[in-house]
């Protein structure tokens, strides 16, 4: 209750908002304005106006002026020709109402204090008390309807609350959202960037980046060859007949790009990679000895998603993804996905990402247009997975329209730092593979069995998303093993130093630890200052003693005062803290 009472304050927010604009840009053309989580916000056509942040602060004073008189909001039902006239001006209120109309839904208006609008209500009951803890956040642009073929109209994101308290922690989580911001902190660290001339989407990373992407892919490649898993690569795209069989035409189609017609036949570029492991499967013979096989890949795919639902490495356009499947027999599912999750919790114990749980994603028969229908087998995979579940004793939920086309799956569900929920990792079971593709073994009989069930796995997502949320969740402070630069020395004096310290970092480099010298002409000091602010995990500075091998002064990170130690000591420690990754 408390949650719907919240949703409505939040949609009253929203008329009061588009009341606000239309007092002070009475040409502005307000469009559809909905309570979202956390928030509102409201679409304008603002014709030629430009908007910014800047106009915030008028907004919100002609806002709390005009809740004074805004006692209720009032419901009045009215047909669809008196809807059409009261927006005649407004093409697209027009076309809301002609939509509605179609559907012989009721048409309603609702009115508070001078204002009224299009809407099938849920209303604060007295907003002049309850209107009052309110903060417009940001202006972006959104195209009307979402599709990319209407104009672009102005949207602006409001929050709301019901205490003054409530807003500002709330306030304060996006402060501290925005210093966590994987954007901001990606080009702070040159971690990477998205260039136009390349495309939208397509992350370039750089070479700082690229050393924590293979950092997790080395503790991806050991952890599972522990785990018995074999590595694979396959190519970026392939004919249309492999997805066709796939289903992933046409079930997935708006998410690929468009073919490329070849002289041998058309090509896609593979948004999965589970269509080519499946004919690595088929290309030799099993038996039932052989089950379960393992098939690695960090796969890159690419998804054809629309420009303005981009957001820097969230959402992009290629992605390489943490991926693997599982070729087993009906009895070896349960023992294989516990395995997957247990790999799973390892490395989110490793990272120190605790604030998650686990989503069981279930099909949804009314909409068999996006499944696979096969009831039956819906029935079977989905009591097989809630059994895992309820086995290991995780804490989870259900969720119904959330699988994936071809079987149920496992969402792990994250709560960031910063507060915002996510799907970090799956694992789906694909009853489906077995019979489009004629996946089979020779069981103990000596006859081919075609009860292949395939297990798809992703436990650290993507490069692109995990690296993301690894940014905000340590604020750029890696982990030393994770860290671009594990140590910078910093030469007392370029000119008699420099040329020594080079020679130290080579030993160092040769062993492993990634080092990086300072040799500008200026003082200790300000290096250690730019050192401190790279959150670098460890800090040398090099004189005359140093060159001489006695004892290091060693900065840590977070400690102001520098520790002596002998080299020897420190390279003991550094390669220590590398190779357990603590």
């Amino acid at each position: 209750m408390e949650k719907e009472k919240l949703e409505y304050l939040r949609h009253s927010c929203a008329h009061l908002l588009a009341a606000a604009v239309a007092e002070l840009w009475p040409n502005a053309k307000p469009t559809i304005g909905p309570a979202i989580d956390d928030g509102f916000y409201y679409d304008f056509d603002f014709l030629d106006t430009k908007i910014s942040e800047v106009d915030f602060l008028a907004i919100e004073n002609k806002m709390h002026e005009l809740v004074k008189n805004w006692s209720d909001f009032s419901c009045r039902e009215v047909t669809a020709n008196e809807a059409l006239d009261y927006f005649k001006d407004n093409e697209y209120k027009c076309e809301l109402i002609n939509e509605f109309s179609g559907e012989n839904s009721q048409l309603t208006f609702y009115t508070s204090g001078n204002f009224t609008d299009l809407c099938r209500g849920g209303h604060s009951a007295n907003p002049a008390k309850e209107l009052q803890h309110f903060k417009l956040l940001s202006v972006a642009g959104a195209y009307w309807r979402g599709s990319e073929k209407n104009k672009m109209l102005t949207r602006i994101y409001g929050t709301c609350f019901a205490t003054q308290k409530e807003l500002e922690e709330h306030l304060n989580i996006l402060e501290e959202a925005k210093k966590r911001d994987h954007r901001k902190i990606g080009q702070e660290q040159q971690l990477f960037f998205i260039d136009d001339m390349v495309g939208k989407g397509l992350v370039m990373w750089l070479p700082n980046g690229t050393t924590i992407c293979d950092e997790i892919e080395r503790l991806v490649n050991a952890k599972e060859s522990e785990y018995g898993y074999a590595r694979v690569i396959t190519p970026h795209l392939a004919k249309e007949e492999l997805f066709l069989t796939s289903g992933h035409l046409p079930y997935y189609k708006e998410g690929m790009y468009p073919g490329m017609v070849m002289d041998d036949g058309t090509y896609y570029l593979k948004a999965m990679n589970c269509p080519h492991h499946h004919r690595i499967y088929l290309h030799s013979p099993h038996s039932y000895r052989d089950l379960p096989l393992r098939l690695a890949e960090y796969g890159t795919v690419y998804r054809n998603e629309l420009s303005g639902t981009l957001a820097g490495l969230l959402r992009v356009r290629g992605l390489a993804m943490n991926d693997a499947h599982i070729y087993c027999r009906k009895d070896q599912i349960k023992d294989e996905f516990k395995k997957v999750m247990e790999l799973t919790k390892f490395y989110f114990d490793l990272f120190g990402l605790r604030n998650y749980w686990f989503r069981l994603s279930r099909w949804n028969p009314d909409h068999v247009e996006k499944y696979i229908n096969e009831p039956e087998n819906w029935e079977y995979a989905e009591s097989i997975i809630r059994e895992v579940l309820v086995e290991t004793g995780v804490q989870f939920v259900e969720a119904v329209d959330e699988a994936a086309f071809y079987g149920p799956k496992i969402d792990v569900q994250f709560k960031s730092v910063i507060g915002r929920e996510e799907t970090m990792s799956t694992i789906q079971l694909d009853f489906a593979a077995k019979k489009r593709f004629g996946l089979s073994y020779v069981d103990q009989s000596g006859a081919s069995n075609n009860e292949v069930f395939v297990i798809h796995r992703a436990p650290l997502s993507t490069h692109e998303r995990f690296v993301a949320f690894l940014i905000e969740h340590y604020a750029g402070v890696w982990p030393m093993w994770l860290s671009p630069i594990q140590v910078l020395l910093a030469p007392v004096s370029a000119e008699k130093h420099g040329s020594g310290t080079h020679e130290l970092a080579a030993r160092w480099r040769a062993v492993g630890i990634r080092v990086e010298v300072d040799d500008a002409n200026e003082t200790v000091g300000n290096k250690v200052r730019k050192a401190v602010a790279r959150k670098i995990p460890y800090i040398v500075v090099v004189g005359d003693r140093e060159l001489q091998d006695e004892d290091l002064s060693v900065r840590i990170r977070g400690n102001e005062e520098p520790m002596k130690i002998s080299q020897a000591d420190f390279m003991t420690r550094i390669q220590e803290e590398i190779k357990t990754r603590t």
